[in-house]
């Protein structure tokens, strides 16, 4: 949806002094190494293996896939639920001692009008589902992931519908901090494989990330290399400068084989799962891998974008 110039400049003029008041390096830092990612049990996977135990692909799903942590996208516009959807996420995790990874995914023009296409009506909006979205937290820690693509892909977005998203995008990570300072907020840096480092960086400073962010991720739904993207992002990082005190996290989820030999994006064939999701990685600018994306959860060409397929989890998991 297009915004107007005036909401725009009113974002610009709020991110301006978000930037100015808050500092979140204060308490971000490395995630411990020993960190227990939250493993959901209403998960898409956990569900289907719980459902189908006579099914011939179930042990490989069960035992590959379900038995690893995944992150829990709301990607679903419901602002009277939101914060209640995120408390029921949070709230398991901390009973268990473990951290969540969470996914927003709701920014308006959402991919571009892709597979993926939705997301809230409007800035103003979503600016209130984020809050509501905040509001869940809790005071456990937390890893989110904000708005996957939403820097990497910005080709359907006008000077001013752009203007208006780092803007809020900026607002977004600060709701977050203020209503859990012990959450660690990353940005978009989309793949190793997309735009360049200097690219990615200049887009990520417009955005906020060195007054909002803790860190940036990478190969969200993609399909690089662990390697490729570790040096990746150690480039935009420095790109940011090394006094940011920003890190990185790699979704590894789907990445075992790498990418497919056309670089197909949606559900190509012949892909693994890679390392399971971990904070010890062995590198103080790598947070963590994830799996953000969750293996069998498709990307619109098996299935509707976001349905669970036990063939493709089951190949994923081979």
């Amino acid at each position: 949806m297009r915004i107007t110039r005036a909401l725009a400049a009113a974002g610009l003029a709020a991110a301006f002094l978000i930037g100015a008041a808050h500092t979140p390096q204060a308490v971000a830092g490395e995630l411990p190494g020993d960190t227990r990612f939250f493993n959901n049990p209403d998960s898409l996977v956990n569900k289907w293996v719980a459902a189908n135990p006579g099914d011939s692909r179930q042990p490989r799903i069960a035992s590959r896939i379900a038995s690893q942590p995944q992150a829990a996208w709301f990607s679903r516009y419901s602002p009277g639920t939101v914060t209640e959807d995120v408390r029921k996420v949070t709230s398991a995790a901390s009973a268990k001692g473990q951290t969540p990874v969470l996914v927003t995914y709701e920014i308006p023009n959402r991919d571009c009008g892709g597979a993926s296409a939705g997301g809230a009506p409007d800035l103003a909006s979503y600016d209130t589902w984020v809050r509501g979205f905040a509001a869940g937290l809790g005071s456990g820690p937390a890893v989110i992931i904000l708005e996957p693509d939403s820097i990497a892909l910005i080709s359907c977005l006008s000077p001013t519908e752009l203007s208006g998203r780092y803007a809020s995008l900026a607002r977004a990570a600060t709701a977050i901090h203020s209503a859990n300072p012990h959450a660690r907020v990353y940005f978009d840096a989309g793949h190793s494989a997309w735009n360049s480092a200097a690219v990615q960086a200049s887009r990520l400073r417009s955005a906020g990330v060195l007054t909002s962010g803790d860190g940036i991720y990478s190969n969200v739904s993609n399909f690089r290399r662990t390697a490729d993207e570790v040096a990746f992002t150690k480039s935009v990082l420095a790109q940011l400068g090394t006094s940011s005190g920003l890190t990185a996290v790699i979704d590894t989820s789907r990445n075992g084989n790498g990418p497919a030999p056309d670089n197909a994006w949606c559900d190509p064939h012949g892909r693994k799962v890679g390392e399971n999701p971990t904070a010890n990685t062995g590198d103080p600018a790598i947070d963590a891998y994830l799996w953000v994306k969750p293996p069998g959860e498709v990307d619109g060409c098996a299935g509707p974008a976001g349905t669970f397929s036990p063939d493709y989890a089951y190949e994923l998991a081979g």
